[in-house]
């Protein structure tokens, strides 16, 4: 390992336990620094995170680590009794220190403790970054927004202080404010840094880019931006070079050709002339014996340089990337426009969504969108807070934030006919593929799936379910998707004909919905209505 390594691949391979492989034979380096890591959904990405992390083993070659490791999954695991100690990792040594204070002398608070004696003047310290203070360790993870959680789980990891830190998608559910804040961590953070992500502008402060593409690891010293340009200059020398290698193709055809009709042509002559000619036997069958190999040569000379061309072609083929995206036909589900489909209110000012309308909720992470969204579903009755949510249809289908309406132990297919019993599983099985979830992966377990598989199975729920939805509500909908998919979602929504509530920090996305309305949710609780999107 050299000393700008901090991470070693050395033919690390990983397949579930039912043989469906997700790496095989990857080798690569990732220095020390800050590097993020892209690729297509489903390519590995998570899963390479776990094997550096230790959450994995490998199934073959080995993963090598210049340090501890420390990191922080795509699904947080919050459990209901949670405290903002325990999401720091530090609730254990909080409790030996105050029993040492508390006079107990025994050995075991000694080693919890260890070199920590300031650890909660350290995390104090931190959580003021954040706006939150000392009072704030013992309060229930439950009463946190799904960013102010992955925050503090990241400054978690930072008070650890790691040789190595791995983050999983950091940026999900992080509103503006929140965002910067994590980008100050970023540019400050001490070691080594490895972070999946499809947020931009996140990736633009890292140092390298690596990239999981068709069973590669490629590294680019530079950050998403620089990377980005280079793979598309390689593009579009590939499709060049494809271009040029189709055309010799088709010279080298044309020439075969042409020299087949030559040979034809000789060989009539001959025959002509034998006839007329009245050739000895002896020697017009030496011609013809002459002209055979003549003609075999010069066959096997066309066939080779046509071999040739298929080979230069398909070599340049290989280098294109052909990027499969999500494609979708939606079903109608005949909302009329007159008919009264949602509402939210503040005090006296109700907001109403009225036949197939499209609604933005935006707001600062803990103004409470979530809860009006359960709201909207009847999840949660109405409390006495300054907005509220009342459904006007019973047809309403939710993709929750943190995609946990899964059961983990069924597979992706038998999830989805939960929602669709009376579908053929054939029927699913083909929506599924324009899903991208196709072959093992809609058999396997949920729980073996990726963040942006995952995401497309409780779509699919969503999308396929009977009788189909008047109103979808997608809370932070981007959330683990890559660019090119989040593309076909914009798509797909777009000729949606129902009724739409989306909450999402991702701006780009939303402006290109044709909303019909956008709400602010302000940090009162208060509903605004919002001219634009800045």
């Amino acid at each position: 390992m050299s000393l700008k390594s901090s991470v070693v691949l050395n033919s690390l391979t990983f397949a579930w336990p039912d043989g469906s492989t997700v790496l095989s034979g990857i080798n690569g380096v990732i220095d020390s620094g800050r590097t993020g890591v892209v690729g297509r959904n489903g390519t590995g990405k998570s899963t390479l995170l776990k094997l550096i992390a230790g959450v994995l083993s490998p199934t073959d070659g080995e993963v090598t680590a210049a340090g501890n490791v420390g990191y922080l999954p795509q699904n947080l695991t919050l459990h209901e009794h949670a405290t903002v100690a325990d999401l720091l990792g530090i609730a254990q040594t909080l409790s030996a220190l105050r029993a040492i204070e508390a006079g107990d002398a025994d050995a075991r608070n000694f080693d919890v403790v260890g070199d920590d004696w300031d650890i909660e003047a350290r995390a104090e310290e931190v959580l003021d970054e954040i706006g939150f203070a000392a009072a704030d360790l013992n309060r229930p993870v439950g009463r946190l927004s799904g960013g102010e959680a992955m925050l503090i789980a990241i400054l978690g990891l930072r008070l650890a202080r790691n040789e190595i830190t791995l983050l999983d998608e950091p940026t999900n559910n992080l509103d503006r404010d929140m965002r910067a804040m994590l980008s100050g961590l970023i540019d400050s953070w001490a070691g080594t840094l490895v972070v999946v992500s499809h947020d931009a502008g996140l990736l633009e402060q890292m140092d390298h880019t690596a990239e999981l593409h068709a069973g590669e690891l490629r590294t680019f010293g530079g950050p998403y931006g620089e990377w980005k340009a280079q793979l598309e200059r390689e593009q579009q020398a590939a499709l060049q070079a494809h271009r040029t290698a189709e055309q010799a193709l088709k010279a080298e055809k044309k020439q075969r050709i042409e020299a087949e009709t030559k040979l034809a042509r000789r060989a009539r002559t001959a025959r002509t002339a034998q006839r007329d000619g009245g050739l000895p036997r002896i020697l017009a069958g030496s011609l013809a014996s002459k002209a055979q190999v003549s003609a075999g040569a010069m066959r096997s000379t066309f066939d080779g340089k046509v071999r040739a061309a298929e080979e230069s072609r398909e070599a340049a083929e290989a280098r294109i990337r052909e990027d499969e995206h999500i494609r979708l036909e939606l079903p109608d589900p005949a909302v009329p426009r007159g008919r009264k489909i949602a509402e939210l209110r503040t005090g006296e000012h109700a907001y109403i969504i009225q036949g197939p309308e499209r609604m933005a909720l935006v707001g600062p992470n803990g103004s409470g969108k979530t809860t009006l969204l359960r709201q909207l579903l009847g999840q949660v009755p109405e409390r006495g807070g300054n907005s509220a949510a009342k459904p006007h249809t019973d047809r309403i289908v939710y993709l929750p934030q943190r995609l946990d309406g899964l059961d983990e132990a069924l597979s992706a297919l038998e999830n989805v006919r939960a929602a669709a019993p009376e579908t053929p599983p054939g029927a699913i099985r083909n929506r599924l593929a324009g899903l991208l979830l196709r072959g093992e992966s809609v058999d396997r377990p949920v729980s073996t799936l990726s963040g942006g598989e995952r995401f497309r199975v409780c779509l699919a729920q969503l999308l396929f379910a009977e009788p189909p939805a008047q109103l979808l509500v997608l809370d932070e909908p981007t959330n683990n998707l890559d660019t090119t998919s989040v593309d076909q979602l914009t798509d797909a929504l777009n000729v949606y004909r129902g009724a739409l509530v989306v909450v999402s920090h991702d701006f780009a996305f939303l402006r290109r919905l044709r909303l019909d309305a956008i709400l602010e949710l302000d940090r009162a609780g208060n509903l605004h209505p919002r001219a634009a999107l800045e």
